[in-house]
């Protein structure tokens, strides 16, 4: 383990990767864990820090919008991860996309090359003493999953995440398939996505092979209770809901016209360019858990991709997160220790950014605590201070982890009437709550 100047941070996701930046960038000596390639995990391929596992998308970058007020927050604290992110950016409408290899290549060459920083390629199997950050993900090793367990008493959740088929991009038909962003955002003359339509028959055909594909069964005692996150259902999930529910979910056709016939389509899958040389393209909300062999006989009715080749199916796995309203802090301390601090998807935060944010947070406070600073909870006006308070404040009995939304944060004084007026309020009323809090906090 390491010497007790450094701080020792486990996990070498998008939390612990922000989290070492911000220490080392404060002058903290990190030590920083991760146990990839030794020990690989159900969902990652490489042995890269920051690999993305599931989309390659971090989420709308327009600044009325809940993602993007969070991912200015961020970039306005110094995330290197957005830094990254922003250099290895594909086309992706309003939202931000990266090429997924070279952002990981960037995050990984900026933390190994720190002269703070040293990388341990070692597995964690108990909690160090000492100053440390846990951002072991929602793919957290069983052995140090046990130790936390111990740790946090009952009070342990879980639930199930899965991942979308990725296509390679010339084997998809663009006789059938057209270039456009919904409602013409992104690049004008091409569209950044690539949209396969489809008729109310064939609609209609692909939700009943999708509802009768053999899927993946859950092993021994995750069959008892299996737990679904909202945000990431597998697709033959959401079918299960209805026979319109694709329609108006991931396949719903709004914005979009079929340049063959000029029409909105009655339904529409889109794919999502996911690297930067546009080789491959991924199915947007098709995260799935169907046998791989299904997954290349259904998916294959989609006009469009008759003929796709898969360079890597959908799969899912378990996720672990701990109960934070019961055991954190607003400063991601936890409670019972005041030098070891979470962050990540561990805490029940979701989606990328969300961890980043909770990475560079924690990773401040931890720097501050050393240093004999006033540890930052941020505001609740903020998008990220809306997300520590949402997540260390929520009930723990019904405890749900929460991605950037206006809805977690406290209600606009003379709200206006209209829905993107108040989305601006709410983007405004953030940045200003951010800079008053950074100047109080100058140093």
């Amino acid at each position: 383990m390491a010497h007790a100047k450094a701080v020792q941070v486990i996990g070498g996701g998008l939390a612990g990767s922000e989290a070492a930046w911000q220490l080392a960038q404060r002058g903290i000596p990190v030590v920083l864990y991760e146990m990839r390639p030794l020990r690989m995990t159900p969902a990652h391929q490489t042995d890269q820090l920051a690999e993305l596992v599931c989309s390659n998308s971090l989420g709308s970058d327009l600044p009325d919008r809940a993602p993007g007020v969070l991912k200015w927050e961020l970039r306005r604290l110094g995330s290197l991860l957005m830094a990254c992110a922003d250099q290895a950016v594909v086309p992706a409408g309003g939202a931000l996309a990266v090429d997924r290899t070279v952002f990981a290549s960037l995050v990984t060459g900026r933390l190994s090359s720190h002269p703070l920083i040293t990388v341990v390629r070692e597995e964690v199997t108990r909690i160090p003493e000492g100053p440390c950050i846990i951002a072991t993900g929602p793919l957290t090793a069983p052995s140090l999953a046990e130790e936390l367990a111990r740790l946090l008493g009952s009070e342990y959740l879980y639930f199930y995440d899965a991942i979308a088929p990725t296509v390679y991009a010339e084997t998809i038909n663009m006789d059938v398939a057209f270039r456009a962003s919904r409602y013409g955002r992104g690049e004008e003359e091409s569209g950044d996505y690539i949209n396969c339509p489809l008729t109310r028959e064939e609609y209609e055909r692909f939700v009943q092979a999708l509802l009768e594909a053999e899927r993946i069964e859950l092993r021994g005692f995750e069959q008892e209770d299996p737990r679904f996150f909202e945000a990431c259902l597998p697709v033959e999930q959401i079918a299960a809901r209805g026979p319109q529910s694709l329609a108006f979910g991931p396949m719903r056709p709004v914005g979009l016209r079929d340049p063959r016939t000029g029409r909105r389509p009655y339904a529409v899958v889109q794919l999502r360019q996911d690297d930067l040389a546009g080789t491959l393209y991924s199915l947007v909300g098709f995260q799935t858990n169907l046998r791989w062999t299904e997954q290349r006989r259904v998916f294959r009715l989609i006009p469009g991709l008759e003929n796709a080749e898969f360079a890597r199916y959908g799969m899912m796995h378990r996720n672990t997160f701990i109960n934070a309203p019961m055991h954190l802090r607003p400063t991601l301390q936890y409670r019972q220790r005041d030098d070891l601090f979470f962050a990540g998807q561990i805490t029940g935060v979701e989606g990328y950014v969300g961890n980043i944010g909770t990475g560079l947070l924690a990773g401040i406070n931890a720097a501050n605590l050393l240093q004999g600073k006033p540890l930052w909870e941020l505001p609740p006006t903020t998008m990220l201070g809306a997300l520590c308070h949402y997540i260390t404040h929520a009930s723990p009995r019904d405890f749900q982890p929460m991605k950037a939304n206006f809805g977690i944060m406290p209600p606009l004084e003379d709200a206006p009437r209209h829905k993107s007026n108040r989305k601006q309020a709410y983007a405004e009323r953030a940045r200003q709550a951010l800079e008053a809090f950074l100047a109080r906090h100058a140093s």
